[in-house]
């Protein structure tokens, strides 16, 4: 149990002290930093890129939007955003260094240099002042924060009124035999990938098993309204594997 707080949280399938999960997690994506665009592109066969187009679709990006992207890493979701909004702004936010450098460096970042931002800081104490923002999105970042309602909460108090929340996330499937395929390839295959394209077995046990932790799309779905949003709503993406969620501050 934590010396600080005596309270628990999960890291995958372990158990760790609250106070310890988020050095846990930098560990991972510090490890993975500069394989995680092409795990990204084998884990899902490229299908991330259909489930992020799908996102930018519902969240149809305007010029003179300004996005917060947490845990944003190498900016696929900024970069979408801008490109599809070419007189928005965005700052993309992630608590690992090496994401950060790693979207600095990629072609579309020095395009880009005056309208995108990045910045080191934790989803749970957002370094910004309230209400600057009118659109936060979160992709493949929120199941791995210490304590999520923290960082849903810290979303609605960084967006201005009528601003919008969309969390992409993997999520539950509902058929029971495409979930046992499901758990077949994420435990036998991504793991063994992990070890051949990023020499990191570990990291990608984790992240497989942080997603059979996270809370499904109804459960996820009332933690959003618990935050403060109205107007919650929610699209499976591949029959569940993925799960966009969207929430209004009104």
């Amino acid at each position: 149990m934590s010396e600080e707080t005596g309270r628990t949280t999960h890291f995958g399938f372990r158990e760790v002290p609250e106070e310890a999960k988020a050095g846990l997690v930098h560990g991972v994506f510090s490890n993975v930093a500069s394989k995680y665009d092409v795990m990204n592109d084998a884990m899902s066969l490229g299908i991330h890129r259909l489930w992020k187009d799908a996102m930018m679709d519902w969240l149809a990006p305007r010029d003179g939007q300004r996005l917060l992207d947490v845990a944003g890493g190498t900016g696929d979701i900024a970069f979408r955003f801008l490109k599809r909004a070419p007189g928005a702004e965005a700052v993309v936010l992630d608590m690992t260094e090496s994401m950060l450098a790693e979207g600095r460096r990629r072609a579309e970042a020095a395009a880009l240099e005056g309208r995108l931002g990045w910045v080191a800081g934790d989803a749970m104490a957002l370094p910004f002042a309230d209400a600057g923002f009118d659109r936060y999105t979160i992709s493949f970042g929120i199941r791995n924060v210490t304590r999520i309602a923290d960082a849903l909460a810290e979303a609605f108090r960084v967006l201005r009124p009528g601003g919008r929340l969309m969390v992409l996330e993997f999520s539950h499937v509902p058929v029971p035999g495409l979930q046992w395929l499901y758990d077949r390839y994420s435990f036998n295959v991504i793991p063994a990938m992990g070890q051949a394209i990023a020499r990191d077995r570990e990291s990608y046990q984790y992240l497989v098993e942080s997603i059979r932790r996270f809370p499904d799309q109804e459960r996820f779905a009332a933690m959003i309204r618990e935050a403060g949003f109205e107007r919650v709503a929610w699209r499976n993406l591949t029959m569940g594997v993925a799960c966009l969620h969207s929430g209004w501050k009104l």
